[in-house]
């Protein structure tokens, strides 16, 4: 059986022994945090206005596999972190 023992402090104390706690266990968790970059989604216009192409240029770029399409609803979206690694440097 667990014996209670009586501490006697002060409400302030008491208060900053609570907000250190909390603040020793927030800071371990804030150090294996990672969070995930926010992915952002072009539509074909803006893939198209972003080169300087034609729409249907995307959809050439799509049909031969040079970028990856994404759909919902009808509507076709790219990965902006995919179209810009489909990017390839040209050689000098």
């Amino acid at each position: 059986m667990e014996q209670a023992i009586q501490i006697i402090t002060t409400p302030n104390e008491f208060k900053k022994e609570i907000a250190n706690e909390v603040k020793a266990h927030l800071d371990e968790f804030l150090k294996h945090f990672k969070p995930e970059p926010q992915k952002e989604y072009l539509s074909r216009k803006d893939v198209a206005k972003m080169f300087g192409v034609d729409i249907s240029t995307i959809h050439n770029w799509t049909r031969t596999g040079k970028l990856r399409p994404l759909g919902i609803s009808g509507r076709v979206y790219f990965l902006s972190s995919e179209v810009h690694a489909s990017l390839k440097p040209l050689n000098d």
